[in-house]
């Protein structure tokens, strides 16, 4: 009976790849919570106002000047060239804080104390205590402006809380990495023992280490280009999935940045395969024929 032949950087792929998968998935899936965790937190940011009280028995000129000089504001966010600032009549504030207490305060005081405002959404990157604090001051300096009102102390609880988010999940990310890293240097190397000895003989017969390299770091990219792809679809398949089950997830979604996530899982993919590869290669050209044995 014919024996088969060994083929130089040949050796069981399945482990390597199934290994290699998992930790680039989970690499992936955090990459796409960080980006969906951001876009929820924007989304959140452009959403909290600034409450702008205005003085009682103004006329409709004085509101509308109010209203434009609010608007030309740097920190005022703008949607489709339109500056978001929107009139609340005291009718309107009376109805909202009703429906929110279950209480009608109206029928005991006998008429509505609260003011007309202007609720203004601010651009993202003023979304800081400090500049909020500024920008309290600077619309509480416009005539006919009785006070602004935020919810003080919510900036910096959300900036802390996202904060700590992202640490853990950077941190979780680079310990699997690390994971990754010593899980395929010890599975390449189990792997590339059954072909220690054509190794040895290929440098008896005088080939040097990037003649005997070259297969194995090929095998070692294609496993990591495989292992990448793999991922890359259970990601989009996860996606697809919470799309269709989750109400709501589409705003969310940013599908450029989906597309670097991809683009890195299976660039990551490629050079851990051949970086495992290289290093768990060099430790058997290094090798003396006792050490073989």
């Amino acid at each position: 009976m014919r024996l088969k032949k060994k083929k130089v950087g040949s050796y069981p792929n399945a482990m390597i790849i199934a290994s290699l998968t998992a930790a680039l998935f989970l690499i992936g899936f955090c990459g796409l919570l960080v980006v969906q965790s951001k876009k929820l937190i924007s989304i959140i940011k452009q959403n909290i106002e600034v409450r702008v009280m205005l003085d009682k028995e103004l006329d409709s000129t004085k509101v509308a000047t109010i209203q434009k000089t609010i608007a030309a504001k740097s920190f005022v966010l703008r949607t489709n060239g339109q500056p978001q600032v929107i009139f609340f009549s005291k009718d309107q504030a009376a109805k909202e804080f009703i429906a929110d207490t279950k209480e009608d305060f109206t029928a005991f005081l006998g008429d509505n104390p609260l003011h007309d405002s202007y609720r203004v959404r601010l651009q993202e990157d003023f979304f800081e205590e400090v500049k909020l604090r500024q920008i309290k001051a600077e619309l509480e300096k416009i005539e006919g402006v009785t006070e602004a009102v935020y919810q003080e102390n919510l900036a910096d609880q959300i900036n802390k809380n996202l904060t700590k988010a992202y640490l853990i999940l950077a941190t979780f990310a680079v310990i699997m990495l690390v994971i990754i890293v010593l899980l395929m240097n010890n599975t390449i190397r189990l792997a590339l023992y059954s072909q220690r000895f054509l190794i040895r003989s290929m440098q008896l017969v005088g080939a040097n280490n990037s003649f005997i390299q070259m297969p194995f770091l090929k095998n070692g990219a294609i496993q990591g280009l495989i292992s990448g792809l793999i991922a890359a679809g259970l990601i989009v398949a996860l996606q697809q999935l919470s799309l269709r089950y989750v109400e709501g997830l589409h705003i969310l979604q940013e599908y450029e940045k989906l597309a670097i996530i991809l683009a890195g899982v299976l660039i990551l993919g490629v050079l851990i395969g051949v970086a495992s590869t290289y290093q768990s290669l060099a430790r058997y050209l290094k090798m003396t024929l006792d050490d073989l044995y």
